[in-house]
Order: structure tokens, then sequence, then C-alpha cells
């Protein structure tokens, strides 16, 4: 098959969208599958990639890393033409995955959607009242699917959220594949600890992800300066970067933790693996997410995790076997971290059945899920000589 992605932000961006999008794209590839990502160019330019058509862009007033595409720009269409693409994947309803509706509908071929991203916790993003912009986002969002062949929900979670939401195109479950990073190869648990500046008595607690107010990092700011009453030899690690990242270092000052606390910036994705190997526990302070890609990552690496209550968490770590759920108050989460660390066996326990629940997460295996979907939607295309457009009930 020709699969095109269509996905507003790329690498040199490291997200857990980018993330997905390469994953795929690598498991797509491994299994003999011609695939194109369409995705922004960003400033400084990007090396030419194979596999990669880039689109001229400019940047997001409201986030200074991201880059709008501009999908009309003079060549970007017949590019994607000239593809001759089987499937047409978009990541997002807007820009890219916008086009790839209009250029799929040419060809009569099928478009799939990925609800990557909870809109309404994003309004703040963009300017004007954020309920409002909100509401806009979801029903843009719904509407967007339920112009699609095909949505799908990272997690079951999502699922049900976008019924609530009124989807009443297909919904399947296909979880982004996961696997750890590899790291340095070779580095030991002590050789990532000693990177660090760390022995083997200071409790390490690592959390990784975009320094963003959505990812609420501010919160595990105030959890972790309990902790520290509790462990004074503990030590945070922040995989990321973002906007945020000054606000958290002043807190970090304000609440007297900033010398147990390291903003490590950042990280190629392939090099955190050498982080999740240095620590002792993931703490996952997010509620904005849809699947927990990073929470599957520090599983992997036998790592129990402490977060926040959500749908993601609960759908990773809802049967108590691979972390704890705690409220999003800090006196419990951090009563959490601190009964865990003094129960060695329990960790042990739960890092182990951390990787077991990761197995069912195996990039390839998730790929061949979405690759069976798309066979099955190519088989009706090509059985029905045009699209033919479903009126659904309350179009009526």
């Amino acid at each position: 098959m020709r699969i095109g992605l269509f996905t507003n932000n790329y690498r040199p961006l490291v997200n857990g969208l980018a993330t997905s999008v390469e994953s795929f794209a690598q498991a797509f590839r491994r299994a003999g599958h011609d695939v194109t990502v369409v995705a922004p160019r960003y400033p400084g330019g990007c090396p030419p990639e194979p596999g990669v058509l880039r689109v001229p862009g400019f940047r997001a007033p409201t986030h200074h890393a991201y880059v709008l595409p501009m999908a009309w720009w003079p060549g970007v269409g017949s590019a994607v033409a000239a593809l001759q693409l089987d499937v047409f994947h978009a990541q997002h309803p807007l820009l890219l995955g916008a086009a790839a509706a209009r250029w799929a509908r040419r060809p009569k071929r099928p478009l799939v959607f990925t609800y990557h991203t909870h809109y309404d916790r994003y309004a703040h993003y963009v300017p004007g009242p954020s309920r409002l912009v909100a509401r806009l986002a979801v029903r843009q969002a719904v509407a967007f699917a339920n112009r699609d062949d095909l949505v799908i929900a990272p997690a079951p979670a999502v699922a049900r959220v976008l019924s609530v939401h009124g989807v009443k195109t297909r919904v399947s479950i296909v979880p982004t594949g996961v696997a750890l990073p590899a790291g340095s190869g070779n580095t030991s648990r002590m050789e990532a600890r000693q990177a660090l500046g760390l022995g083997e008595g200071n409790p390490l607690c690592l959390s990784v992800g975009r320094l963003a107010r959505e990812k609420n990092q501010g919160f595990l700011l105030s959890a972790f300066a309990l902790i520290l009453k509790d462990l004074p030899a503990a030590r945070l690690v922040l995989v990321g970067e973002g906007d945020d990242r000054p606000r958290l270092e002043r807190l970090t000052r304000v609440l007297g933790i900033g010398e147990r606390v390291r903003f490590v910036g950042a990280v190629p994705h392939e090099a955190v693996g050498d982080y999740y190997r240095a620590a002792d526990l993931f703490l996952f302070p997010s509620t904005s997410e849809t699947q927990g890609i990073v929470v599957l990552e520090a599983m992997a690496a036998d790592l129990p995790v402490v977060a926040v209550a959500s749908d993601a968490a609960a759908d990773l770590l809802g049967d108590g076997r691979g972390g704890i759920l705690t409220p999003e108050e800090p006196a419990p989460f951090a009563r959490s971290v601190v009964e865990l660390w003094g129960q060695p066996e329990r960790r042990q326990a739960m890092g182990m059945a951390g990787r077991q629940i990761t197995a069912a997460y195996a990039p390839d295996a998730c790929a061949a899920k979405l690759l069976g979907l798309y066979e099955e939607l190519l088989r009706v295309s090509r059985a029905v000589p045009a699209r033919v457009r479903v009126i659904r009930p309350r179009e009526a």
C-alpha cells in the first residue's frame, strides 16, 4: 500500500503525536509498505528525508516551536497527487488534516483520522474566551470525524469520549506502539545515575513530557516539595522542553526545592532510555493525554508509576498492577510516592507487571492492526465505483 500520514507537527519536535506518527511510519515500512509523512518545514530547514514531504509554513503565534503548514502553497497539492496514495491518514482536523480530506476526495481514496488530542484542554493556545474556544474546537473535530471513513482512538477512554461527543463514524481502538527508547545501548543503571551525579541512596523520580500548562508540572512540583519532607535525599528530573519552563523554574525557587529538581531540557527520543534506566519511580501529573505514551515507556523500563487519576492513566493503571492512581491533590500524590519508596518489593512487582502490560503495545502488532483496517477500507472503496455520501440521521 501507498500510505500518507498527514501531521501538523513532526520531527524535530519531540512530543507524543510526533512519536506516534514516526512509530507507525517505521512499522509500516518494516512491513513492506510505501509511506510518506506529510509534515511542516521548520525554520532553519530540514534536510531531505526519504519518505517525508515537507510543507512550507509560518511560526504559530502562541507557541514558539510550532509551525502552521500552508497546504495551499503552490506545488504542494500536485506533489501529494504524484504520490498516488491508497490511504490518506490525517492526524488533525485542521491544516494538513483538512487538506488531506480534500486530496482524498479527488481519487476517491479512504480517509482515516486519529483523534490524538482532547482539543478542549488546549484552548489556552487560541486567543479568545477559553470555554467558547474549547466548545468550538471539539465541534470542529467531531464534524471532521463524521466526514471520515474511519476514526482511530488511541485508547478505550477516547472511544468513549467520541461517542459522547456524537461521532457517528466507525471508531476503532488502535494504540500507538511503544518500546523502550534505546538510550546509549550498553549504559547500565549505575552508569546512567552517575552521569546525573547520583548514587544509589538518592530516590530518583522522573517525569518526561513537554513543559506546558496542560501537562500539569506545576502540580508535580508542589507535590514534590511535600515528598522532600519525608525523603530529603530525593531528586526529581524533568525531561522535556516547553514554553512553561521559565514559570516552572521560578516555582522551584518559590518552593525552595531548586537544588533538588533538574530540568534536562529537550532530549532526542532515542536517548530518553538512559533516564528511564536511571530512575526509581515515574511520576505522571498530566490529565490531558489520550494514551500516555511516556507512561508505557516507563513501564517498559520496569518503572513503577504514580499518576494523577485521568482517563488515559486509568486505561493503563486502573488495575493497580503497574502503578498507583491518586487524586489531583499534592498531599495524596506525595504520600503515595513516599509509601511506595518504602516498599521495595511492591515496586519490583509493579515494575515486572508494567513490562508485561507493555507487551500488548508492541509497535509492529499495533501497526498490523491498523494496516488491516486500511486494507478493509480499500476493499470497500474498490468495490464501489464512486464514493457514496451517507445521509446520517441528523442530516435527513
